[in-house]
């Protein structure tokens, strides 16, 4: 029998000549204006994801991609644009434009085809850590990225609160009773996960509902444009308390508490699936949704217990849940397919007994009823320990990158190898290939080498995949031999890590709350460890690129070559910190030491903090400032700006990357090295503990964590509700020169014997 799911992507159209092209061409003409004419696209039979690449010798037309999808389309003009133009996009911009004005030769057609039919992109969570702010010109540029790369089925959270609330005000409920259930703009997924309610720092307000709705329809228009299925959210059970005060008799329970919040803002409520007022809310909110963006996808996001476990344990009870939220689905939406993530079966592993799995997902008839993200499968793949998911259709997911973490690290043989084999073992139900990452922060070659085994049948080879990335990377000919070094070193040390628990962005513990102890080599969530030699890997690749800049100048005019050579040197100096402070930690501990050894290691870190914001000043990519000002241009500007919503949103973007929650209760989880975040919080932390370490050395007391703490966490309430200064002015942006501040940066600290 045909997939549904698979039918969504090929017997959906039963005539290819019905292919509508035209959001391939405004993607030529968005990144390639010059060559507008020069790019045909025409339609293959068959169905799968497959494309072929010809040339005419003709500048008019001169390339076409035939093609069994739209997707496949847009991967074959990627395959053309990189391998005979050496060009590419970038998270830091498109560099598309620059393919030679003469379109090089294809020779022989070049063929390419999908080994699996889907490729799925973004994390719930990616919503809040990265795009939570996001205006038009950010989202077109990561949807082009996505479609030249072959994904085809991207979430589309954005807007959903907005038909969500229509729903509850059908039901009966008030704005105020809503109101109190959203949470604010940076923490919505955790409300759409049923983690948290409500808000802090005031309640979401009807101009941002409205306007990412707004946003949300341009998001999901140029989703289709592009060959995707926008993966559309679906009424999840997740509802306000003054529901239950409305329907008395509806079957609603109490989730449980959520990471350490407090009571008034957890412990969501639930309305069972069974209880016929769920069937009544699904239909209610698909049909709203159907209304607002048209008939588009038959995929449906939905999950019930991310990191809360269900009211029972009891089979029939697992059963019945997931059997009635389907069919309220299928009363829906007849065609409805149930995509959820696997996180649930990794993190309550205690409670997600494998009898307990196949009750939940035997809940829902038929495999091709359903899609199960193996969210973590770099690391904590759930696929073998639970039959392939009891046989539903699952995709093989990278998550690695947890609240926008931006330690470089990474697998590539893994990343290749390793789907590759799940795919080919026995009795597979593996239909894709993806990313799950929370946050978009560096490290982007594991990205894109994910997406990229999505279109090989074997695993890539690194040495040659690496070599071919860096040229488009660094679009200067000949590029100097020393790239292509610093990048062996790293794809051969640290993006070769291959201790699966470990594979993790590594946080610095310069971002973390000081403390005497517990910051340095942890392994578990956020690990702090460091897996390589410093002086063995990053400091030489670091050197190797300024080198290759110094054999070729123009180099330093590449938006990526700077990019690399700021995260480079940032971790570079994010590791030296380690070695600071646990000098600090030495000195104070030893009882032979002065109040001034205790300051002077002190000073020796704080110097090497102010370092590193200058560096990350230098660079657009590493800026405070640009999150701040992305929240805040939701509230205008100039003289149109709404002062009090600005400076909400801006509490809200704070918060996040730092106490996230009223009472720091996921404290430094979504921290950031960005200039600004570093001098301004980081650095007024650090000064603080060293200023109480010299003051218990002076003073011969005791070390207190408790009231240390306290301190910090006061700094945390202050810094959140500050605003930014001249918003418009010159502190939005860079300043100094990044390859200067390199130069003072490693004579300051590259001679210390560290390792």
């Amino acid at each position: 029998m045909l997939a549904v799911a698979f039918f969504l992507f090929s017997a959906c159209v039963q005539a290819n000549s019905t292919f509508d092209f035209r959001g391939l061409d405004s993607l030529v003409q968005r990144r390639l204006p010059q060559h507008a004419e020069d790019f045909t696209f025409t339609a293959l039979p068959g169905t799968g994801d497959r494309y072929i690449i010809n040339d005419t010798g003709d500048r008019k037309g001169a390339v076409t991609v035939s093609c069994t999808s739209i997707s496949a389309c847009a991967r074959g003009l990627y395959t053309y644009l990189t391998k005979f133009g050496g060009v590419d996009i970038w998270w830091t911009g498109s560099r598309l434009h620059e393919l030679p004005s003469h379109l090089p030769h294809v020779g022989e057609p070049i063929t390419g085809e999908a080994v699996v039919p889907f490729r799925y992109h973004f994390n719930t969570v990616t919503f809040g850590y990265t795009t939570a702010f996001w205006a038009l010109d950010k989202w077109s540029l990561l949807l082009d990225w996505l479609a030249l790369r072959g994904v085809n089925l991207p979430l589309a959270w954005v807007g959903y609160e907005h038909i969500l609330s229509e729903v509850f005000r059908d039901a009966g409920l008030s704005d105020s009773e809503i109101a109190a259930f959203l949470s604010g703009p940076a923490f919505l997924p955790w409300n759409r996960f049923g983690n948290i309610q409500g808000s802090w720092g005031g309640n979401l307000p009807t101009q941002w509902v409205n306007d990412q709705f707004a946003l949300g329809k341009q998001i999901i228009q140029r989703m289709v444009e592009l060959g995707m299925i926008p993966i559309l959210p679906s009424f999840t059970g997740f509802v306000p308390r003054a529901l239950a005060t409305h329907y008395p008799n509806a079957s609603i329970v109490t989730g449980g508490q959520w990471s350490g919040f407090e009571p008034s803002l957890t412990n969501v409520s639930f309305l069972e699936p069974f209880d016929p007022l769920f069937a009544q809310l699904q239909k209610s909110f698909i049909l709203k949704q159907k209304a607002a963006y048209g008939n588009l996808s038959h995929i449906y996001t939905l999950d019930q217990y991310n990191e809360n476990d269900p009211f029972s344990g009891d089979i029939s009870y697992l059963r019945n849940v997931s059997s009635n939220t389907f069919s309220s689905l299928r009363e829906a939406d007849p065609d409805a397919v149930w995509l959820m993530q696997g996180w649930l079966f990794f993190v309550s592993s205690a409670f997600w007994t494998n009898d307990r799995i196949d009750a939940y997902l035997g809940g829902v008839e038929g495999n091709d009823t359903m899609i199960i993200l193996d969210l973590y499968s770099e690391a904590a793949p759930q696929w073998n320990r639970t039959n392939n998911y009891s046989g539903k259709q699952w995709i093989w997911c990278e998550l690695h990158d947890f609240g926008g973490t931006m330690g470089m690290e990474g697998n590539l043989e893994g990343l290749t190898k390793d789907p590759i084999a799940a795919l080919q073992s026995p009795g597979s139900s593996m239909k894709g290939i993806g990313l799950t990452m929370e946050g978009q922060e560096g490290n982007e070659i594991v990205y894109d080498i994910v997406l990229d085994q999505a279109w090989s049948p074997k695993p890539l080879v690194i040495n040659d995949y690496v070599t071919r990335w860096v040229t488009r990377r660094y679009t200067v000919h000949p590029l100097p031999s020393a790239a292509q070094k610093a990048w062996y070193i790293l794809s051969t040390t640290v993006y070769n890590n291959t201790d699966p628990t470990s594979q993790l962005t590594t946080k610095s513990i310069l971002e973390l709350t000081p403390a005497l102890t517990g910051l340095i080599n942890r392994t578990v969530l956020l690990p702090t460890v460091v897996r390589y030699s410093t002086n063995i890997t990053i400091l030489p690749a670091l050197k190797l690129l300024l080198q290759a800049s110094d054999a070729a100048p123009s180099l330093r005019n590449i938006p990526e070559f700077r990019y690399d050579v700021v995260g480079l040197c940032r971790q570079f100096l994010a590791n030296r910190f380690n070695d600071l402070y646990q000098d600090l930690i030495t000195v104070y501990n030893s009882s032979a030491t002065s109040r001034e050894a205790v300051t002077s290691a002190g000073e020796q870190l704080l110097h090497l903090l102010g370092d590193l914001d200058r560096l990350l000043y230098t660079n657009e990519n590493f800026l405070l400032s640009t999150w701040i000002a992305d929240a805040r241009q939701w509230a205008g500007a100039g003289p149109e700006t709404n002062a009090s919503y600005a400076a909400y949103l801006e509490y809200n973007a704070r918060n996040q990357i730092t106490l996230w929650g009223p009472n720091g209760e996921i404290d430094d989880y979504a921290s950031k090295q960005w200039a600004g975040l570093v001098g301004e919080y980081y650095s007024q932390r650090w000064t603080l503990f060293v200023d109480y370490l010299t003051s218990l050395k002076q003073n011969g007391q005791e070390y207190n964590a408790t009231d240390i703490s306290s301190r910090l966490l006061s700094i945390g309430r202050t810094w959140q509700t500050q605003r930014w200064g001249n918003i418009t002015g010159e502190t939005l942006g860079t300043k100094g020169g990044t390859f200067e501040v390199v130069d003072e940066v490693l004579q300051n600290w590259a001679q210390q014997p560290r390792t």
